[in-house]
C-alpha cells in the first residue's frame, strides 16, 4: 500500500487483514499521523494492542521494523551509535606511527535511532515503553522527532534519507514531557468492549467457537471490571485463555476449569488472594452464563 494514497477506509481494511481490529478512535489518529508524518505516541495498559500496531504498520507498507526498546538508564549511545572501541584499538596498533582517522564511517556502530534515519527505504521506527527512560533521554528525541535529523560530534548532521514512520508506545510509569507530546499525534488505548473483545478473539483464535467466545470474553471483563486487580488481565491475556480452552478441549465453563486457568489471567500472588477472596471462580461463572440482553449494560 501507498502512504500517500492512504484514506481512512483502506487503512481500517489494511489492518482488519493483517487481523487488528480497529475502530476509529484508532484508525482516524493513526491516519492522521502518517498524512502529518508526526510520530504517534500511543498510551495505555500494558497488552492491549499498542506495539502490535507498530508490527500492523510494517505488514501493510512492506517495510523494515527498527525497534527501540526503552528501559531505565537508556542513554543516547545505546539508541543512536557506538564507536566500535575494539576495531578502533586494534587498527592503532597495527598501524602505529601513520595518521589514522578511528572517527569514521568504518568504525560506527548505527544503534536503532540513527539505523531508522540512515535506512535508504522507509521504515517503522518503534521506540517501545518511552516512559521507562528519563527526561533527559526524552529531550534527547526531540530533535530527532522534530526534524528528523540527529548530531553526531564526529561526523556532523545526520538528516533522515526517509522520514521513518515513527510509533511510541507507553504503559504510564511516569507522566511524558509536554514537548514530546507536542510532537506527537495522540491515542489512548483502553480495554475493549466485550463486543470488541470477541471480534478479537474470533480474529485470532476462531476455532473456540462463538458460544465460549462470548462466555470468554464476559468473565474476562467481570475480572477487570468488579476486582481490584493490580494487574487487569491484557488482550494478549485473553487470547492465551482462550487457547487454553482449546488445548483443555473445553465445550462449556465450570467453576473448576475457572479455577484451573486462572493462572492465564492472573499473574500477582495478592489478585489471586483478591479472586478467591471473592468467590471469584463461582462469580465469574455467573457473569459468564449471563443472558445476551445484559451485555449491553456493562460493556
Amino acid at each position: 500500500m501507498d502512504t500517500e494514497k492512504l484514506t481512512i477506509d483502506s487503512l481500517r481494511t489494511a489492518m482488519a487483514e493483517e487481523h487488528y481490529i480497529a475502530e476509529d478512535d484508532i484508525v482516524i489518529p493513526l491516519y492522521l499521523s502518517l498524512r502529518l508524518k508526526k510520530p504517534l505516541l500511543i498510551t495505555g495498559a500494558a497488552g492491549v494492542g499498542k506495539t502490535e500496531i507498530a508490527k500492523v504498520l510494517a505488514s501493510i507498507f512492506d517495510m523494515d521494523l527498527i525497534r527501540l526498546q526503552c528501559y531505565e538508564g537508556l542513554d543516547e549511545n545505546k539508541a543512536l551509535y557506538e564507536w566500535n572501541y575494539q576495531k578502533q584499538l586494534l587498527n592503532i596498533q597495527s598501524r602505529q606511527g601513520e595518521d589514522v582517522n578511528i572517527f569514521s564511517e568504518e568504525y560506527l556502530l548505527s544503534r536503532p535511532l540513527l539505523k531508522a534515519l540512515r535506512t535508504e527505504k522507509q521504515c517503522v521506527l518503534l521506540i517501545d515503553e518511552i516512559d521507562k527512560t528519563d527526561a533527559e533521554f526524552e529531550a534527547f528525541l526531540f530533535e530527532v522527532l522534530s526534524d528528523f535529523q540527529v548530531s553526531v560530534p564526529e561526523l556532523g548532521t545526520v538528516k533522515a534519507k526517509q522520514i521513518p514512520i515513527v510509533i511510541l508506545t507507553s504503559n504510564g510509569e511516569r507522566e511524558l514531557s509536554d514537548g514530546l507530546k507536542r510532537r506527537s499525534v495522540f491515542l489512548n488505548i483502553d480495554y475493549p468492549s466485550i463486543e470488541k473483545e470477541v471480534a478479537i478473539v474470533k480474529t485470532k483464535v476462531p476455532e473456540l467457537g462463538n458460544e465460549l467466545t462470548l462466555q470468554l470474553a464476559r468473565g474476562v471483563a467481570w475480572l477487570r471490571r468488579e476486582l481490584d486487580l493490580k494487574k487487569d488481565p491484557s488482550i494478549a491475556e485473553t487470547l492465551d485463555w482462550a487457547r487454553c480452552l482449546i488445548d483443555f478441549n473445553a465445550d462449556r465453563f465450570t467453576e473448576k476449569l475457572i479455577d484451573d486457568t486462572m493462572n492465564v489471567l492472573i499473574k500477582d500472588e495478592e489478585d489471586f488472594a483478591e479472586f478467591r477472596d471473592n468467590g471469584g471462580a463461582r462469580q465469574m461463572l455467573r457473569a459468564i452464563m449471563k443472558s445476551d440482553a445484559a451485555d449491553g449494560d456493562n460493556d
